[in-house]
């Protein structure tokens, strides 16, 4: 042994600031339930997201539904919107500030009132120019009414000047309404591609990340103003274009271990029409779904009601697929049996956290293990 103690001291201290860079930085997992997607309901049409549940199963009913599952028709009766947020952006408009102003009070009286889903939250506007004002008056006045726990959604997000100024935003409301410091969280919304390559080359969202100083709850793509943006054709713009898979592979990368989750697109192909273009639609939307999940993404947004039964379908199907391999998998792991796959920590992690998940939508009624065993192992 030719090291000495002041050897191991010597290289703690050299090693000190990286530590602590990594425990802030990269903290793990965010603890707790994920929403499976994201419900957007501009805010004039908010009185009717407690019908979408019926919706859904009046659709289902009409038109076939092609994977009928009782389990999916009990979690459209009991919580068919899992995250929901009120939009103030592009699916709400351009209104006068009186008009905006009073859908904003009356979007914060009926979520004050209930009942609501078990996440939700706001998209104000962009902080550019043309509307910087009307998005921090939107996102003041919704405070002057509601205070209970949501979610800001910051659109368009193009640099990090914007995600300091939108962190210095929620200091200040934080403190004029007297809620704890930290208590305002927000979503970044990426569909621009300068928010995932700069102009020097640089991962621009890592950097976003970073300037929101442990505010940032989610990275949400934009699958339409990004593809635009990007110059991809109407016809062609989807969440499984080749842009997209790359954006959301940055984002993905940049995220990983900073408890910042993420979120897919959308599809604009809604389950509307003839039952035979129902029908498509929804295949669409669950071979859409079942792909986001095998590449990580386990939320995406949805934008009509009836997605919502191509949703569930697709989410309950990817967790009973892989459930009896990912219990036994998990089980020889901790058992240290030997198999055919050489499982490590980091996999053991992450068959935990997707049995989790299965719990969490409902999809799964027996992980193999108790909840809280695989939370610890998660």
């Amino acid at each position: 042994m030719r090291l000495s103690d002041s050897d191991y001291q010597e290289i703690d201290g050299r090693l000190a600031a990286h530590d602590a860079f990594l425990r802030a930085r990269y903290p793990g997992e965010r603890v707790g339930r994920q929403p499976i997607h994201t419900v957007y309901v501009p805010a004039d049409k908010l009185s009717g997201f407690a019908d979408w549940g019926a919706q859904t199963l009046s659709a289902m009913d009409e038109h076939d539904f092609p994977w009928p599952d009782p389990t999916i028709r009990a979690k459209l009766e009991l919580e068919p919107i899992e995250d929901l947020r009120v939009d103030f952006e592009d699916g709400y408009g351009v209104r006068d500030d009186a008009q905006e102003d009073a859908a904003v009070r009356q979007a914060a009286l009926l979520l004050a009132k209930g009942p609501k889903p078990p996440f939700l939250g706001i998209r104000i506007k962009s902080l550019e120019a043309a509307t910087r004002h009307r998005s921090l008056r939107t996102l003041d006045l919704f405070l002057d009414t509601y205070q209970e726990l949501f979610t800001i959604t910051l659109p368009k997000v193009s640099g990090t000047d914007q995600v300091a100024t939108m962190v210095t935003l929620c200091e200040k409301l934080e403190r004029g309404y007297g809620l704890s410091a930290g208590a305002l969280t927000f979503e970044i919304q990426v569909e621009l591609p300068s928010a995932v390559l700069a102009a020097d080359g640089t991962a621009t969202v890592a950097r976003l990340i970073t300037a929101a100083e442990g505010r940032c709850t989610g990275l949400h793509y934009g699958t339409y103003d990004y593809s635009a943006a990007a110059g991809v054709a109407a016809a062609y713009q989807s969440m499984a274009h080749p842009a997209a898979d790359y954006a959301k592979a940055v984002m993905q990368a940049a995220a990983a271990q900073t408890g910042v989750r993420l979120s897919d697109g959308s599809t604009n192909v809604l389950p509307v029409g003839s039952s035979a273009q129902v029908r498509s639609a929804w295949e669409l939307h669950r071979r859409l779904v079942r792909r986001s999940l095998e590449r990580g993404y386990y939320q995406g947004w949805d934008l009509h009601p009836a997605q919502l039964a191509s949703r569930y379908a697709a989410t309950y199907e990817f967790f009973r697929d892989g459930r009896d391999v990912a219990v036994e998998r998990l089980h020889r792991y901790l058992n240290r049996q030997e198999s055919g796959i050489a499982d490590e920590p980091a996999t053991a992690r992450a068959l935990a956290g997707y049995l989790l998940r299965g719990l969490d939508c409902g999809a799964l009624a027996d992980a193999g293990f108790p909840r809280p065993e695989l939370a610890a192992l998660a």
